[in-house]
């Protein structure tokens, strides 16, 4: 198993995997996980909007991708259907989902209901 270190408050979107999802989990207290794919428009679109969020948000908010052809396991587990899907945890445990791309306000302020 790869052992990827998580850094304390990263300013950009980490990478996560089927392997590595969990362990990243347990260490934020408050994360989002961005589940997407290349082939998708929406997805293309949200990449930046995550990016500004997690550098604006750094120490408040983490956020991630995971890259759902890549890792099946977790879109399975999670019962990922349509993406983007921003799967939201909160002290280890998966409080909400956010389908679909949108603003970086609205976006923020849905995410806001899971803090």
């Amino acid at each position: 198993m790869g052992e990827e270190k998580f850094v304390e408050n990263p300013d950009y979107p980490i990478e996560l995997s089927d392997d590595t999802i969990s362990e990243a989990v347990k260490k934020y207290p408050f994360i989002v996980v961005d589940c997407w794919a290349e082939w998708c428009g929406p997805c293309r679109m949200l990449g930046p909007v995550i990016e500004s969020l997690a550098k604006k948000h750094q120490g408040e908010i983490v956020f991630a991708k995971l890259d759902v052809e890549k890792n099946s396991q977790t879109a399975a587990e999670y019962g990922i259907r349509s993406i983007p899907n921003l799967l939201v945890f909160k002290d280890g445990t998966k409080v909400g989902d956010i389908v679909g791309a949108m603003p970086e306000d609205k976006l923020l302020e849905r995410i806001r209901t899971f803090k």
